[in-house]
């Protein structure tokens, strides 16, 4: 039952984060959404995807966002200030304090290598 919540919980970010325009993104929050659509408690969620995961839900839900900011900037004529936008960060510094934790560069810097580098993840690999 929890590797099923789990999955679930995964699904929904990925939902969420890659396959909903930000315009149409009904919540304020990934953990009000996350909590609502399944009916949990979010603490409760976030525990057992930590238990299961070995990463804390926020971890994961970060990760995802600097997954698709890397999609967006692999599009060379999309700024920064757009991917943040896009992506619901309140400034493009937060933006880049997040990549830069999760990818070790900046935003601009992994654009700067252009489309086809390497530096994308399979989303089922993102973790």
């Amino acid at each position: 039952p929890r590797d099923q919540l789990v999955e679930q919980v995964k699904a929904l970010v990925v939902e969420i984060i890659h396959y909903t325009p930000a315009e149409l993104q009904p919540f304020h929050t990934y953990s009000h959404f996350i909590s609502e659509r399944l009916g949990r408690d979010y603490a409760y969620l976030s525990h057992q995807f930590s238990a299961r995961e070995g990463l804390t839900l926020e971890k994961y839900i970060i990760r995802q966002k600097v997954e698709r900011a890397k999609e967006l900037l692999s599009y060379q004529d999309v700024k920064i200030t757009e991917v943040a936008r896009q992506l619901g960060y309140s400034s493009t510094a937060h933006l880049t304090n997040q990549f830069r934790q999760v990818t070790g560069m900046s935003p601009s810097a992994f654009q700067a290598l252009g489309p086809g580098s390497a530096g994308r993840l399979s989303l089922d690999k993102v973790g």
